[in-house]
C-alpha cells in the first residue's frame, strides 16, 4: 500500500460554523459566607494572632507616677493583707497551696487541721495511700491529682531535701506538681523571699489597670517585675486578690466605689456598677 505524504494526512479545513444554540452564561459567584465556627477558627490562630501582635506594639507601659499610686492606695486599703490559707511551716502552706486550686481556700482551710494531723511531715505524705489521702481531700475537687501531686512531692523533698521544703524557685519547681505560682506562694508566705503570685484575680486586675497586655501567668509575672519594686511583690499580689474577691470582681466590677478609678482606665470593661 503506497504511503500517503504528511500533507495528504491533514485535515480538511472547515468553512464558517454554524452558530449553534447560545450557551447560558454562568452565574454570577456569590461570595462565600464563613461559618461562625470558621470565624472562630481563623481568630484563634492567624487572625487573632495578627490583631494581638498589633495589640501589644501600641501598648505602653504605665509611668512610675500611676504605678506609685495605685500602690499606695491599695496600701491603704489592705494594710493587713496576708495568705488566706492556715499554715503552720512551709510545707503546710505548700499542700495547702496544691488543694487551693479550683477550690476556695475556705474549703481548704475546713480540710487541712486534720489533713496535717495525720500526715505531719514530708515523709507520712509520701507514704500515704492514695485512697486514705483521696478520701480526707475529697471536697477539695480534683482529689486524685491532687493527692498524687502531694505524694510525687513530698517524696521528692525527702529524696533530694532531707524532708524540708526548698528554698529558691528553681528548686521549688522541680518538685513534681509544683509550677511557679505555688512555689512564690511558698517563698513569699512562708520564708519571706519576695515573690508575684499570678492567679485568676491577678491577672484579671493587671489587665484591668493596664499594667500589661498578657495574659499568659509567666509572662505577667515577668512584665510586672519590671513595674513593681521587689520589696513589695508578695504584699502585691495579695493586694490584687483581695481587691479582685471584693471589689473588682470578674462579671460587673464596681467602680463606683472603687477607690483605684482615677488611675484605672478600666481596660475591657464594659459593664460595671
Amino acid at each position: 500500500m503506497p504511503r500517503r505524504s504528511p500533507r495528504s494526512r491533514r485535515k480538511p479545513e472547515r468553512g464558517p460554523g454554524i452558530p449553534g444554540p447560545e450557551r447560558p452564561r454562568a452565574t454570577p459567584r456569590r461570595r462565600r459566607v464563613k461559618s461562625r465556627a470558621a470565624t472562630r477558627a481563623v481568630q484563634a490562630t492567624g487572625g487573632a494572632g495578627r490583631r494581638a501582635k498589633r495589640r501589644h506594639a501600641r501598648f505602653t507601659p504605665p509611668d512610675a507616677a500611676r504605678v506609685t499610686a495605685l500602690l499606695g492606695i491599695l496600701e491603704r486599703l489592705y494594710p493587713d493583707a496576708q495568705s488566706a490559707l492556715h499554715f503552720g511551716n512551709p510545707l503546710q502552706l505548700l499542700i495547702a497551696t496544691i488543694l487551693s486550686a479550683q477550690c476556695t481556700d475556705e474549703r481548704v482551710n475546713q480540710v487541712t487541721p486534720a489533713l496535717f494531723e495525720r500526715y505531719p511531715d514530708a515523709a507520712a505524705f509520701a507514704a500515704a495511700k492514695p485512697a486514705d489521702l483521696e478520701a480526707m481531700i475529697h471536697s477539695t475537687g480534683f482529689f486524685r491529682n491532687k493527692a498524687r501531686a502531694i505524694r510525687e512531692c513530698c517524696a521528692d523533698i525527702v529524696a533530694h531535701h532531707g524532708g524540708q521544703v526548698p528554698r529558691t524557685l528553681e528548686e521549688l519547681t522541680k518538685l513534681r506538681g509544683v509550677g511557679r505560682k505555688t512555689a512564690n506562694v511558698v517563698l513569699g508566705n512562708a520564708y519571706g523571699i519576695p515573690g508575684l503570685v499570678v492567679d485568676t484575680h491577678v491577672t484579671r486586675l493587671a489587665n484591668r489597670l493596664g499594667l500589661t497586655r498578657e495574659h499568659d501567668a509567666v509572662r505577667i509575672e515577668f512584665s510586672l517585675m519590671g513595674l513593681i519594686p521587689e520589696s513589695r511583690w508578695t504584699l502585691f499580689s495579695h493586694w490584687l486578690i483581695l481587691h479582685g474577691r471584693r471589689v473588682c470582681i470578674a462579671r460587673k466590677p464596681r467602680c463606683s466605689i472603687c477607690p483605684l478609678l482615677p488611675h484605672c482606665p478600666r481596660v475591657g470593661v464594659s459593664v460595671s456598677e
